[in-house]
Parts: structure tokens; C-alpha cells; sequence
């Protein structure tokens, strides 16, 4: 006989630049940890009792900030204000400890007669409101990435090296994550914030953990996409003539750009990318590689909705079994991850991938 999972979440909220709110459970539905860790509302302190009606975790490698929206009862004279911080755990009742999907500042609290509902950003948020104008002179994007980071106060877990850069201009008009997103599309890195609100600047090479889920067993709905690839070949040009004509020449601007132009692939698709950075023909090079990889990942994507799973995370690898659909299975890159956790529904994880060819 299989015993039932009852799903359990563990919130932890802390003052802003703290480890506590005052301590104390919050209602009496969760403990508080040792060494004031906190308020902490802990599922598992009074069995068969939840205070959350509904907890939506949205993570993702594009796009805005990742963003957890809470509905809870009102629990005594505890009320979460915008600032705080909140640390998101999930799992079951039985087996190992809940684990940590997200840490996320509230940015809105919007309280009735019954409920509180919350809204929460990650670290990403820091970045999006991060704007300033510098010039980087013989840096890698790796340094760069770890300068915008810690302009916005944001913790770097991984920045690889990638292009080097004889010069690269960051400027007000766009905030810090849009520039750092520029700069893993250029190196083919990922870009995305851990669960524990590191900034995460890499290439992907396999992922830390392959998670396998098989058809019949782990999948609840399957939707997979292949189509043609948007180009087969990859045109890189930048605008100056670079280290050949010396280390002082990347602000000249070539009459020729033939010599310093990177290419990728072979087909009569070619997708031409001109970006001004990029004034060595070794940048270009690199840059055309990496969009060429991008573009053959981006030719198998889908989704796969499964039970609750907060081991799953951003930038792992997945392995689906056993699909009668040919073709469907396969390794993959973890892209998001949406967990949900509902009174009605219960815990579900939502992952979105794609394909990991190089």
C-alpha cells in the first residue's frame, strides 16, 4: 500500500538587513528558529493545519524577477510588511526536510477581513532597478557581470570569464540585468538568481543534478515542441580591427570588416548579428558560436507539469523516459520552474526545458 504525501512549506520572514522580526511563532502554526532565524511558519508544527490557502513560486532564466505570490490566513497579530524578506521551502510531511526554492523580498501586502495576500521579488529585482554608466577597459564579462552585481548589493554564486572585451560601455538607459542578459546571450551563458538569491553568470555543461521523470509514473502532462531551426549559419561582425593592428586599435573603426567577422555553421540560413562590442575577431568568433548553439537548443523546447518537486532548479538537467511519442524523450536544460501549492489541488511543479545540443 503507498502511503499519501501530504505536501509541507516552510516561510521564513526576516527584517531587511536582519535575522529577525522578534522571534516567536507566528499564531502558533510554525516555530521559531534557533539563534533568531526569524518568524517561521512550519506546516508541520500542528498536523493537518495550514495557515496558506495558495503559494505560487515562479522561477525563470528570462524575463523579470522570479516572484512568489502568497495567500494566508491572518495569524494573530503577525503582519509581513513590504521589505521584508521571506525564504520559501517545500516538500512533504514524511522523508527529507523541506527544501529552500527561493529567497525574495516582499514588495506588496495586501491584507482583508480574512486573508493576507503577499507579493515577493527575488534577487533580480536589485538589478532591474540597478542603472549606471561605466566603461570597462580589458574585461572579461565575467568582471563586468561581478561589478553590475555589486553595484545592485547582489551575492555572485558563478561568473565565467567569457569574451574578452578591449572596451564594453554600460550606460543608464538600460538597468544592470538587462546588460548582464546581453552579455550571457553574447557568451552563451545563463543568467539567473539560485534559491539562495545568488546571481549565476555560466555556461551550461551539463547541469548539477539530472533529474529523471518517467511517463506513467512522474508525469502528470507533456507538451513538447520541435521545429526547424530559425538559421543554420551565424554571421558575427564587430567594427574595429582589434589586436591585429595592436592592443590600442579596438577604437578604430575597420574599412574592411571581412578579417574581423566570426562565422558559425554552414546552410543559406544565416542569422547576422552586429553588435559593437564585439571589436576583436576572437569575440566574434565566440559570439557566433554561442548564438549558433542558442539557436540549435532553441529548436527543441516544451513543458512538463509532474508532482510537486522542489529538488528540481534552474540551469539542471532533466531526462524524460518511456514516452510512447517518438522523439520525446531525451536529456534537457531546466529553464523555469513554477511550483504551486493549493488547498484544492495540492503541490504541483511546472517545468519548462529546452534542448541542450551543442
Amino acid at each position: 500500500m503507498t502511503a499519501l504525501l501530504r505536501p509541507a512549506y516552510v516561510l521564513t520572514f526576516r527584517e531587511p538587513g536582519g535575522d529577525t522580526t522578534g522571534g516567536g511563532a507566528a499564531g502558533g502554526a510554525g516555530t521559531a528558529g534557533a539563534g533568531g532565524a526569524g518568524t517561521v511558519v512550519d506546516s508541520r508544527a500542528v498536523p493537518g493545519v495550514s495557515t496558506v490557502s495558495e503559494l505560487r513560486v515562479e522561477l525563470g532564466m528570462a524575463g523579470a524577477a522570479d516572484r512568489v505570490t502568497l495567500t494566508m490566513g491572518r495569524l494573530a497579530t503577525f503582519r509581513p510588511q513590504p521589505g521584508q524578506r521571506l525564504d520559501v521551502a517545500l516538500g512533504y510531511t514524511e522523508g527529507d526536510q523541506p527544501r529552500q526554492v527561493v529567497t525574495a523580498t516582499i514588495v506588496d501586502a495586501d491584507p482583508d477581513l480574512r486573508t493576507r495576500r503577499l507579493l515577493a521579488h527575488g534577487a533580480a529585482e536589485a538589478l532591474l532597478h540597478t542603472r549606471l554608466d561605466r566603461t570597462f577597459e580589458r574585461s572579461t564579462a565575467g568582471a563586468i557581470v561581478t561589478e553590475l552585481a555589486a553595484a545592485a548589493g547582489v551575492t555572485v554564486a558563478a561568473a565565467d570569464d567569457g569574451i574578452l572585451f578591449p572596451a564594453y560601455v554600460v550606460d543608464a538607459r538600460r538597468s544592470a540585468y538587462r546588460h548582464i542578459g546581453e552579455l550571457a546571450e553574447l557568451c552563451g551563458f545563463d543568467r539567473y538568481v539560485d534559491e539562495q538569491g545568488r546571481l549565476v553568470f555560466a555556461r551550461f555543461t551539463g547541469g548539477r543534478t539530472a533529474h529523471v521523470f518517467e511517463y506513467g509514473r512522474h508525469i502528470l502532462a507533456l507538451r513538447a515542441d520541435r521545429r526547424p531551426s530559425r538559421a543554420t549559419r551565424v554571421t558575427a561582425l564587430g567594427e574595429s580591427p582589434g589586436a591585429s593592428r595592436g592592443d590600442d586599435s579596438w577604437a578604430w573603426l575597420a574599412k574592411d570588416l571581412a578579417p574581423y567577422t566570426g562565422t558559425a555553421g554552414s546552410g543559406d540560413a544565416v542569422l547576422l548579428l552586429e553588435r559593437s562590442a564585439l571589436r576583436t575577431a576572437r569575440a566574434a568568433q565566440q559570439a557566433a558560436q554561442a548564438a549558433l548553439t542558442e539557436l540549435r537548443r532553441e529548436s527543441s523546447v516544451g513543458e512538463l507539469l509532474v508532482t510537486g518537486a522542489p529538488q528540481v532548479r534552474l540551469g539542471d538537467a532533466l531526462r524524460i523516459s518511456g514516452v510512447p511519442e517518438r522523439g520525446m524523450d531525451g536529456t534537457y536544460q531546466v529553464r523555469s520552474v513554477t511550483h504551486q501549492l493549493r488547498k484544492d489541488s495540492g503541490f504541483t511543479t511546472r517545468v519548462g526545458f529546452r534542448g541542450i545540443g551543442t
